[in-house]
């Protein structure tokens, strides 16, 4: 059973399993958003249908909108606690004094991957051309941060794969238009499947944050939990340490998203 989740995130291309006014994931942009998690790998069961033995538990750790003021805080309780993770970027204007976070990032062996360069619906969602000129935008303002020899090639969909708010400005049928150019293009995009529920307004505690990944966990054996790296969630980096406790004492391994397995 794929979890449903009011969050911002995304998909594959090759199809696997968001501080002036900030720039990112908002509640007002996601409320009429669906995001289900499109993965193709099992993210339910406990054994390997194939030999029968106890299913392997991998979690990926995924942040978007970053990098931002909260970054090396969660970089900080990455490295103390010797797990990866995958950050899905931005390069906004309320990100672009951040990027050089990005070395440090690559350099403690995180992956990065693509968000949004501007993270504004209306433009990005205009058009299938609109959305691929944002995303060279980003890329490009990536390129002094991250070696070049890194092909970034793994993306989310600012609201997610299946989200209905592009549907305003680029039509109906935009989402699917964007996935299958993700596919030619050669990016795999990611959704998610647990959720922190820490962009929604409200400023959710620490302890609410770490409850809500914890309810959406459930019996899956694969976890991409969504949360996010801005300016507004720090609570969300001091919630990080119980969050990886957590998933560590319940036997889960942590990965990036590059190694997430599709389903034959």
């Amino acid at each position: 059973v794929l979890g449903l989740c009011l969050c911002a995130a995304a998909g594959l291309g090759m199809h696997l399993l968001p501080g002036g006014a900030p720039v990112g994931c908002t509640q007002e942009d996601l409320a009429d958003t669906r995001a289900v998690m499109a993965v193709q790998a099992s993210v339910s069961g406990s054994t390997d249908a194939r030999s029968g033995a106890a299913a392997d538990k991998v979690v990926y750790l995924t942040f978007d909108d970053g990098p931002s003021a909260t970054t090396e805080s969660v970089l900080d309780t990455l490295k103390a606690e010797g797990v990866p993770a995958t950050f899905f970027v931005m390069a906004a204007d309320n990100n672009e004094e951040y990027l050089p976070l990005l070395e440090r990032t690559v350099q403690e062996g995180h992956l990065i991957a693509l968000h949004t360069c501007s993270h504004d619906y209306k433009s990005i969602y205009k058009s299938p051309d609109a959305y691929w000129d944002d995303l060279q935008k980003l890329r490009e303002k990536l390129l002094p941060y991250v070696p070049a020899d890194q092909e970034i090639k793994w993306l989310r969909f600012p609201g997610g794969s299946t989200n209905t708010v592009s549907h305003r400005y680029g039509g109906s049928d935009i989402m699917k238009k964007l996935k299958a150019d993700a596919e030619s293009r050669g990016f795999t995009y990611v959704d998610w499947n647990v959720c922190a529920e820490d962009s929604l307004g409200g400023h959710p505690s620490a302890s609410t944050i770490y409850n809500n990944i914890i309810r959406e966990v459930g019996d899956k054996n694969t976890c991409v939990v969504l949360m996010h790296d801005t300016n507004a969630t720090k609570n969300t980096a001091a919630a990080l340490p119980d969050v990886i406790r957590w998933f560590k004492n319940a036997g889960y391994r942590f990965d990036t998203v590059d190694h997430l397995e599709k389903k034959p």
